[in-house]
């Protein structure tokens, strides 16, 4: 039994998505915690309610980015993630943090990477004059928005979209696609190889 710790910083949509996900659908895994950097995030009523582990590590109580993780770091591994995943957690990791959780640490990105990374990702695609957007699943590095994808997600940009809409398009997507990513890690369908993953159960990486 693998176990998972979800970061977050706001509502925790993605997280909700993965917690149902793993309970409906009987992964040889178990959410071990839900971690947040802010007392006040709501996803973390919600991870309550479905009896996991939650705790704080508030970046405001710390001096620096390093010294935040580090704590970030000897909390997450108190619950002996055998995955972290990122959803919506608000905050740059340091290279150490990073390296630390190698080969072992998700993040879902709303664009198709490597477009767009960053923040404003959706006001900068239609600005862009995309015709496509989308989110991506990659496992994390030192470098912002980067490593190998696991999955990516495709939506049209509608005439008349704006930012608004075209992200609730696309977390729609990433409701199904981040489920999906993290049911193959702990299932150990997913093999890296260089920049590159395959889904070795043959399901399809790309989600529309």
């Amino acid at each position: 039994m693998k176990n998972i710790v979800i970061l977050i910083s706001g509502r925790g949509s993605n997280m909700e998505a993965i917690v149902k996900a793993c309970a409906a659908e009987g992964w040889p895994a178990r959410i071990a915690a839900v971690i947040s950097n802010r007392p006040d995030a709501a996803g973390l009523q919600f991870a309550a309610s479905q009896g996991v582990a939650t705790a704080v590590v508030d970046h405001k109580a710390y001096p620096d980015r390093e010294s935040f993780d580090a704590e970030l770091a000897r909390v997450i591994d108190g619950f002996s993630p055998d995955l972290v995943v990122l959803a919506g957690f608000m905050r740059i990791l340091t290279p150490g943090f990073t390296r630390h959780y190698e080969g072992r640490m998700l993040n879902v990105h709303p664009s198709l990477l490597p477009a767009f990374p960053g923040l404003h990702t959706h006001e900068r695609a239609i600005e862009a004059g995309c015709r496509f957007a989308g989110a991506t699943v990659h496992f994390v590095t030192a470098e912002l928005d980067h490593g190998p994808m696991v999955a990516q997600a495709v939506v049209p940009v509608l005439d008349g979209d704006d930012a608004g809409a075209l992200a609730a398009r696309v977390l729609k997507l990433e409701h199904r696609m981040y489920p999906a990513a993290v049911r193959w890690f702990v299932s150990g369908q997913i093999a890296v190889q260089g920049s590159r993953v395959r889904q070795l159960a043959g399901e399809s990486q790309s989600f529309s």
